[in-house]
């Protein structure tokens, strides 16, 4: 066929008329066709993941949440409790289909957790995501600031979780936002003071996110421009769980509870557990610490994490599917090394974590110490087995950064 008379099988244009004709078997297509079936494919993919979405989220009845949470950590039972029961009446929520003259709305709860820096807070929080399939983010408070102060928007928060749902909108408004380190924006006292607190100015940017409120987010991550196309994402059920160490509160709580109000129970002194006062938290004792009433309305749910003892680092260090004993286990099994460990290793490694004070999150950081000549030299060499024992890992670690420095 002269290839002057070549058209598109689609629009009709010739050869001469585009830049690029493709040949079939019985017809050809030009690039501006090409083109546009690529837009109508992405709008048809893009409409059936938004009729699908309910189908996406797989809704567990709170003890099976639980059940799941079990799994991947250890402990903490009261929070995985608090968590399950939250995050499945948030679903749920989302899930029920609108009745017609229903009066009754349900609101949200986003969930604040306290507990001491590695116990577990940003794990509960992607655990629970990922066991529903919907799109997670982390976010520092710390880098946060209200406009016109240098720093972060906290609408980037929403950018994010975005970004972690493909840029579907429709995704990414009924997933979870983990804000981390929220203790570190509180203000420096109790009492509002005449001139406005920089902190205080973050916790006013962070209520309407936190709320019902439409957010306008740069398409694909680019920046803000006047004139560009902005995605609008509403906020109303987008789960948030903001955690926080907030050192220092078990004070303020000890002080609560020795001088409580006439009118309320007081706890009897011999019943307290002094070692873990947290888990006698109430929201008068965030509010003393720091944090606006209007941002602890805005987080109902509060719940603590227990400080991590002996007996629960050492089931961390081995027994969860994802523990980082299993994880090193099958790092050298892809070189094809058999590792083991002597069991004097793991009670060394948890009294190491407890020394340096750095709860679950340590534990990897001294493995890592441990581990660093053996995962440097074994895939070069031909050995099969290898064996961690005692002597090894105090050898190693000693001779660590980590081992030199001293612990206050």
């Amino acid at each position: 066929m002269d290839e002057q008379q070549v058209k598109c099988s689609f629009c009709g244009r010739k050869k001469n008329e585009v830049d690029v004709m493709i040949a079939g078997v019985t017809g050809h297509i030009c690039n501006h066709c090409i083109s546009q079936a690529q837009t109508i494919v992405k709008e048809e993919a893009s409409d059936k993941s938004t009729t699908d979405l309910k189908g996406q989220i797989e809704l567990l009845k709170p003890k099976e949440i639980k059940a799941h949470l079990d799994e991947f950590i250890i402990g903490q039972e009261d929070a995985k409790k608090v968590l399950s029961v939250a995050v499945y009446n948030h679903y749920k929520r989302l899930l029920q289909e609108p009745q017609e003259g229903e009066e009754v709305e349900i609101e949200k709860s986003n969930i604040l957790l306290v507990g001491e820096t590695g116990t577990g807070k940003t794990l509960l929080a992607r655990t629970i995501a990922k066991i529903l399939h919907v799109p997670f983010c982390i976010a520092d408070a710390t880098v946060f600031t209200e406009a016109g102060y240098v720093g972060e928007d906290v609408e980037s928060i929403v950018s994010r979780l975005l970004q972690a749902s493909n840029y579907n909108v429709e995704s990414a408004e009924r997933g979870i936002v983990f804000i981390d380190e929220i203790d570190k924006i509180s203000r420096k006292g109790d009492n509002p003071s005449i001139t406005r607190d920089i902190k205080e100015g973050t916790q006013q940017a962070l209520l309407k996110l936190l709320e019902d409120s439409i957010i306008n987010v740069a398409p694909e991550g680019g920046r803000k421009h006047p004139d560009a196309k902005m995605v609008q994402v509403n906020t109303k059920n987008i789960l948030f769980i903001c955690g926080g160490a907030f050192d220092g509160i078990t004070r303020k709580i000890a002080n609560r509870l020795q001088t409580q109000a006439i009118g309320y129970k007081s706890i009897d002194k011999e019943e307290l557990d002094e070692e873990n006062m947290l888990q006698y938290i109430a929201p008068q004792d965030v509010k003393s610490f720091g944090l606006i009433p209007e941002l602890i309305g805005r987080l109902p749910v509060l719940t603590h994490l227990n400080p991590l003892k002996e007996d629960a680092l050492r089931r961390i260090l081995t027994e969860p599917k994802n523990s980082i004993i299993k994880q090193y286990v099958k790092l050298f099994e892809i070189d094809g090394v058999k590792l083991s460990f002597d069991k004097g290793v793991f009670d060394f490694i948890v009294e190491k974590a407890l020394e340096y004070k750095l709860g679950a999150r340590g534990l990897r950081s001294i493995c890592e110490a441990i581990m660093l000549d053996a995962m440097y030299d074994l895939p070069s060499e031909e050995k099969k087995e290898h064996k961690i024992t005692l002597a090894f890992a105090k050898n190693k670690f000693n001779k660590s950064k980590l081992g030199k420095l001293k612990v206050a």
